[in-house]
This record gives structure tokens, C-alpha cells and sequence, in this order.
């Protein structure tokens, strides 16, 4: 058995935002929360110890990372070279520059020439010696259209024959350098892209325009032994045999994310009987509060009850809560912010509720078969801030009743200003 750490996106230098300055260090608190992340991974590699370490892309945010993040980078993975343990890192989306034009970020170590360190920007296969012995690895960096086709031969393609065409070409392309491989020797697929069967987060929209979907068709080849992906930030086994595994990010980049597992994958690697298991990893927790003041009579009490019931020490806070504008002078935020001094780091965000839903009018629950002029008179009458406009309002009405054929009955088009809702309350929709 070859002994395999799978880690992927650890997007170091990320989420800032929702750290502070820790005045010890001079660094912002989530950075150093991604690097005990990543020290804990290292650390479980060197301890096993590992024979083989497999990166699935996304080092940082970008191609351009500043020098003081790609120093905490490779400061914990030059332990992997001191520990003499074979590491792949392979180039995924956020690595490139340019959608692949101008190198990687992660081309560094190439160029340094780090012993025991391979570099997968291109599709290629790598025969690595490991202490338990050898073990062949293609690397399938990620791919944007432009690296297979050019814009000639797409001139005039639907979209839907266009992605055929990637897939047609990626395939064959794969194809290629599977039939260059010894049988013999266990195998492993490492990939930075999106499945069609995976579930998605907000990687989807950070890569979108840049890359296409794969088929899991594609990637569950007999010949393959562990399929270890990157991309995803969520883990999840995508096929059993052979094993198609995201192991997600190791920390949470925003609250998109606040409910998944961290972690990354031990595998043990044999020719047609690799296992596996998931490693979750102590991540800083994201945390959402949810309140809804509007219907409270102490609106403050009730947001500072959810705030004390809630497990906000040391995590990434967001409280969100519905008032009506008439309530926001009972909130005294400065309270709310000493509420919320336990967490890590917080935000509060107040959303006005919209003054069109209001309380079933009695008037209107009365009289079931109430004229629509005289249901929107009776309504206007209740609002005070429509008072200026009701005369308009009413003639609007009028008009849109005179042009319907007076033999039929009134239809939902014939009193579009006025929608009664399914609970019963009145609401007006201007056109």
C-alpha cells in the first residue's frame, strides 16, 4: 500500500475581510488561520508518514499573490521536502495568469528546481518513486477552451456543439497518455475541474466563462486506481471504483460555505484496491444569525436573546435581521456591537422590511365579494403615506376595469393594481 495525502484549494490569502490585524504578528487573523489549517495537514503527513503528497490546485487567489503569502505557502510545504515525501502540485484556475496565458504561480518550484517537487500545468504523466514504490500519476491541470481550440474552429458552433468539441478533444488528448501506462504500477488521476454530478458552492461562479464541465464518464477509468480532484471546496465522493474524490478546501473562504466540513483525504493506494478516508480539520466557523424584529414590540431585546443563545465565541459572525423603519430607533447598535465582541470578527446588516406587507384588513376579510374599487379605496384609506396619490391611484384603477368586457367576470388582469395574497393581506402593486 502507497500512502497518499489528497489536500486542494487552499486559496491562502483569502478573506481578509473577515479577520482583523493581530498586533502580535502584524498579519490579518484569517491568513493565520490558513496556515494552522494547512500546518495540520503537514503535520498529519509527516506523522503517518506519508509516501506520496498530492495537491489538486488553487494555491492562493490569484496568479500574483503578495510575498508574505507565498512565504507562508512554502514555508510548511518545504517541510514536506525536509521530511523527503514526493508532493504534486498541480495549477488550478486561480493559479493561472491570464486563463493560462503568462505561466502559474506555482511554476516557482519547477524553476527552483525543489527536489522531490512536481509541477502539473499540463496534461502529463509522472512516474514518481515512493518509499512503498512506484506510482504513476497523471496531472490534468485545468483547462479553459482556449487551450484546446481556437476561435476559427469554433466560428459558427452552438454553444452545445462547441462544448462537445472540448470534450471530444480532452478525451482523446486523455486517452493518449493512458495507453502510455505500465499496468502494473498503481494510478492516479489529479485534476483540477468541474464534474457534471458534483455539488457546487461558489467556486461555480468564480470560474464562471473560464472552463467547461467534464463528464464523470471521462474520469472513471478502469485503469485508474484514485481519481483525486481539485476545484470544489466541498468534499464529496463523487464514484466508488475508482475512488473520485474532492476533498473540498481546508478552510471556508466565505459564509457560501459556513455548513461544509473541512478537511482533506488519507488514501491508501493499491492496483485495484485503494481505500480512503476523510480528515476534518478544525476550520475557523462562519455563522449566520437570522432575526426577525419586525412583528416585536422590543425589537432590541429580541436581537440581543438570539445573540446570547447563539455560539458566536471566536467565530466569523453575520447577524441579519428584519425591521421595519420605524423600529431602527429602538436598536442601539453600539449594544448589539458589545453583544458581539466574543466572536472573531462580525458584521450586522439590517434589512427594511417592505411597508407594503402589511395586517389583513378587517374591512376587507368582512365582505368576501367586495367591489375591487371599493377593496382599494378601503385600502388606501389605511395608508397614510398613499394619501397624496389616492385620487390617481383610484383613476388608474378605473380605467384598467373600463376596458374589460362588462359581460364577463373580473379577471386577474382586469385588477392587476390590486393582488390579494394567499394569507389574506392586501398588497398594492403599481404598474
Amino acid at each position: 500500500m502507497i500512502k497518499v495525502l489528497h489536500l486542494s484549494d487552499i486559496h491562502m490569502g483569502s478573506g481578509f475581510a473577515h479577520g482583523r490585524i493581530n498586533p502580535e504578528t502584524g498579519l490579518n487573523t484569517r491568513l493565520e488561520d490558513f496556515v494552522t489549517t494547512l500546518r495540520l495537514c503537514i503535520d498529519r503527513a509527516i506523522k503517518e508518514p506519508v509516501d506520496l503528497v498530492l495537491f489538486g490546485g488553487d494555491a492562493f487567489p490569484d496568479a500574483t499573490p503578495p510575498p508574505y503569502v507565498q512565504e507562508a505557502f512554502a514555508s510548511q510545504f518545504r517541510r514536506l521536502v525536509d521530511a523527503q515525501i514526493p508532493t504534486v502540485l498541480l495549477v488550478g484556475n486561480h493559479d493561472q495568469h491570464s486563463q493560462g496565458q503568462g505561466g502559474a504561480s506555482l511554476c516557482i518550484y519547477r524553476t527552483l528546481g525543489v527536489p522531490g517537487f512536481v509541477v502539473g500545468d499540463r496534461l502529463t504523466t509522472h512516474r514518481l518513486e515512493t518509499r512503498q514504490g512506484p506510482v504513476q500519476v497523471i496531472t490534468l491541470p485545468w483547462v479553459t477552451r482556449s487551450t484546446l481550440l481556437t476561435r476559427p474552429e469554433t466560428e459558427g458552433m452552438s454553444l452545445a456543439d462547441v462544448s462537445q468539441l472540448l470534450i471530444d478533444r480532452l478525451g482523446v488528448a486523455l486517452e493518449g497518455e493512458i495507453r502510455q501506462l505500465d499496468p502494473a504500477v498503481p494510478t492516479v488521476l489529479l485534476a483540477h475541474l468541474m464534474t457534471d454530478t458534483a455539488r457546487f458552492g461558489a467556486e461555480r461562479f468564480l470560474a464562471v466563462g473560464k472552463g467547461f464541465t467534464i463528464p464523470l464518464a471521462l474520469l472513471t477509468r478502469p485503469c485508474f486506481d484514485y481519481v483525486a480532484l481539485g476545484h470544489v471546496h466541498r468534499h464529496q465522493v463523487l464514484c466508488e471504483s475508482p475512488p473520485v474524490v474532492y476533498p473540498g478546501s481546508l478552510e471556508r473562504v466565505d459564509f457560501s460555505e459556513e455548513d461544509e466540513e473541512k478537511g482533506y483525504v488519507l488514501v491508501n493506494l493499491a492496483r485495484g484496491e485503494t481505500t480512503m478516508a476523510f480528515c476534518p480539520v478544525p476550520a475557523r466557523p462562519f455563522r449566520t444569525l437570522r432575526v426577525d424584529v419586525s412583528t416585536q414590540d422590543e425589537p432590541q431585546e429580541v436581537l440581543l436573546k438570539a445573540i446570547a443563545k447563539a455560539p458566536i465565541a471566536e467565530a466569523v459572525i453575520r447577524l441579519i435581521y428584519q425591521v421595519r423603519s420605524e423600529q431602527l430607533d429602538q436598536i442601539d447598535n453600539q449594544v448589539l456591537h458589545q453583544a458581539l465582541k466574543a466572536a472573531h470578527s462580525y458584521t450586522i446588516q439590517p434589512e427594511l422590511i417592505s411597508q407594503l406587507a402589511r395586517p389583513r384588513l378587517p374591512e376587507l376579510a368582512a365582505e368576501a365579494s367586495l367591489d375591487p374599487l371599493r377593496a382599494l379605496q378601503t385600502y388606501l384609506t389605511s395608508r397614510e403615506d398613499l394619501q397624496d396619490i389616492e385620487a390617481d391611484l383610484l383613476e388608474a384603477a378605473q380605467q384598467l376595469l373600463e376596458v374589460t368586457d362588462e359581460e364577463d367576470a373580473l379577471t386577474d388582469e382586469a385588477i392587476a393594481p390590486l393582488a390579494v395574497r394567499s394569507d389574506g393581506n392586501t398588497q398594492l402593486r403599481l404598474l
